[in-house]
């Protein structure tokens, strides 16, 4: 399968880019900053031309990109999703979400009062790219994986619990949630849904 990774240079993109090739699949790396992998490309999601012709040459993109912690991006996060769905075409789309929009007893992560004032800014957007999907027609065939809340280096054991809108778990390793990213695409089972994965 060919398979595009918007963010691969960063520590989940990265995982999700290893494991892919591990399995086999034709993996093409993208980042703003670019790489030394040879076949990686260095280009922007925020860009039309640019995505439209990565996704004609793929049959998965993938959106490992997410909101600063830095700085206020703005709309910039949000809006790179929505030009990803709007350059799709056919193609499938799974997005590295955040944990912020998952619900316990109703209530989102995001605004429970313990939820660090640090991070609201980029789970609310992480929110709002999980909102634009679900507004997308039914043609965009999407996949929104959420972490568990707490996402970490650690050991990849292949094995993972699953949970659709709360969390399935307090952490989940980075090379275990990159398995379950690469197992739904290889095995659909949350098409057009939010789910979430936890050690």
């Amino acid at each position: 399968m060919k398979i595009a990774v918007y963010g691969a240079t960063g520590a989940i993109g990265s995982a999700i880019v290893d494991e892919a090739r591990s399995r086999g699949h034709e993996v093409t790396g993208i980042s703003r900053r670019g790489s030394d992998t040879p076949g990686d490309l260095t280009g922007d999601a925020l860009d039309a031309d640019f995505a439209t012709a990565v996704a004609e040459k793929h049959d998965v993109i993938v959106s490992a990109i997410g909101p600063s912690r830095v700085e206020d991006d703005g709309t910039r996060f949000v809006d790179s999703i929505a030009n990803l769905v709007a350059t799709l075409g056919d193609r499938r789309l799974l997005v590295v979400g955040g944990a912020g929009s998952l619900q316990v007893d109703g209530v989102r992560l995001v605004d429970s009062p313990e939820f660090p004032d640090a991070y609201k800014p980029e789970a609310l957007k992480g929110a709002a790219s999980l909102a634009l999907l679900r507004e997308a027609g039914e043609d965009v065939d999407w996949t929104y994986l959420s972490p568990a809340p707490v996402i970490l280096p650690g050991e990849r054991t292949g094995s993972y619990k699953v949970e659709l809108e709360t969390p399935a778990g307090e952490q989940v390793s980075i090379p275990d949630y990159a398995v379950a990213l690469v197992d739904e695409i290889e095995q659909p089972q949350h098409v057009r849904q939010r789910f979430t994965v936890a050690n």
